[in-house]
């Protein structure tokens, strides 16, 4: 090694163990804690939403099974199959996960996938800056399957970054033989960073998960990584059974998230060649490439566009230059908040809406199942976010309507470029 790439090594090594120290000795939410440039990512976690759907024929796959105890079944297969997209895809090669820039208050990340399942399309929005939260919609068409849900996060440190997910998604699939639509209530796993020690850090998943229908079944996923006698990375077991009765197992899932796993009828300890439904393994299966507009053909106001000039600079490396880019668009958006509070008027959200006068239905029949209160924790994100399918429409044509002017305006007086 070169004595200026030992220094560099060296330097990065002190930063780290700086770091590691700064949120030992933390007191409150990690997300206020300023991490230090060389672990920052060049991704907003309004992209994050695209993990849900890497796999659309996943995703759309239960729309086409009339057996409602097998829908469930595809449905935590397809579950399943984005824990790896949504928490290790970006660090499993050798613990490298970054942290993601924080969104600003109507971030916008649009894309949509085009394959085998057809056209996929995903919105995703920043509803809440305090407390941050992220919205999301995503919907294949041919089949009408829906998912929409939103999440906030609160980390703390207790002898390793501790991550608690705030929020959940709710499914939608048409039934195929043209009866009600079936209504899946999905709760998110905490997370917290292994190798924070070693300078190489990666997500492992613990506790419990479900996912809930209307049609009268349950599945609770148990993760469990490696512990320091026995256990594999990334393991979990999964059950799917009829609500309420828990021990009459209907089908039985093991294996590791990130590599592989296999479906049984009938519970675990019972599980042989003859019982094997189906398999998996994400490695045989390519993501799908997630179509983005190019950036002179996207709204001020979405993602990449937004902080392309930040980007820039970490992929340069120069960290002054982060600083400044990511402080314009801080500046700009603390001058549009005092702007709307001295005006008594709030931020409109594109494609999201709160309706605090009545009772959301999914909630109130599922969420008592699997612990989730009728109000879904909207004191922690701002709000029980549901997708306003009025507001896209007008949404969708607006953004692309924009003349070069109007957008410079949006840029100049929201992001401060």
């Amino acid at each position: 090694m070169s004595s200026s790439g030992a220094a560099s090594s060296q330097a990065s090594g002190s930063s780290w163990t700086a770091f590691l120290k700064s949120i030992a000795s933390f007191n409150g939410d990690l997300a206020s804690l300023t991490a230090p440039p060389f672990i920052l990512s060049s991704t907003s976690l309004t992209e994050f939403s695209s993990y849900w759907c890497e796999h659309p024929a996943l995703f759309a796959a239960p729309a086409k099974e009339a057996d409602p105890k097998k829908r469930a079944l595809l449905v935590l297969k397809w579950f399943l199959s984005t824990l790896k997209q949504q928490y290790a895809s970006r660090s499993e090669q050798y613990g490298n996960e970054k942290k993601p820039l924080n969104p600003f208050l109507g971030e916008l990340f649009l894309g949509k996938w085009e394959d085998e399942a057809g056209t996929t399309e995903l919105i995703s929005e920043q509803v809440s800056h305090h407390p941050p939260a992220t919205a999301y919609s995503i919907t294949n068409l041919p089949t009408g399957v829906h998912l929409e849900g939103y999440n906030a996060q609160k980390a703390s440190f207790s002898k390793t970054i501790n991550i608690k997910q705030i929020g959940h998604a709710v499914l939608t699939v048409p039934n195929p033989s043209g009866g009600e639509a079936d209504t899946y209530l999905i709760t998110l796993p905490a997370l917290h960073i292994e190798g924070l020690i070693f300078g190489s850090p990666f997500i492992e998943l613990e506790g419990a998960t479900y996912i809930t229908s209307s049609t009268g079944y349950t599945a609770k996923i148990d993760y469990a990584g490696k512990g320091w006698i026995s256990g594999k990375k990334n393991s979990f077991t999964a059950t799917l059974y009829p609500t309420g009765r828990e021990k009459d197992v209907l089908f039985s899932v093991a294996g590791q998230w990130t590599k592989d796993f296999a479906m049984h009828a009938g519970p675990a300890k019972h599980a042989s060649a003859a019982t094997l439904i189906d398999s998996y393994d994400p490695a045989k299966v390519p993501a799908s490439k997630l179509v983005v507009a190019p950036l002179e053909q996207q709204h001020p106001l979405e993602s990449r566009r937004a902080w392309s000039r930040v980007a820039a600079a970490i992929a340069k490396g120069d960290l002054d230059l982060v600083s400044l880019e990511k402080g314009k668009i801080e500046n700009a958006q603390r001058e549009m908040r005092n702007r709307e509070k001295a005006e008594g008027r709030a931020w409109e959200r594109r494609y999201f809406s709160v309706d605090p006068t009545r009772p959301d239905g999914v909630l109130a029949s599922l969420g008592p199942i699997v612990g989730v209160p009728e109000h879904g924790d909207a004191d922690k994100t701002g709000g029980l976010w549901r997708f306003d399918r009025v507001k896209a429409e007008r949404a969708g044509r607006e953004l692309r309507s924009l003349t070069a002017e109007e957008q410079a305006k949006v840029a100049r007086e929201l992001l401060g470029q």
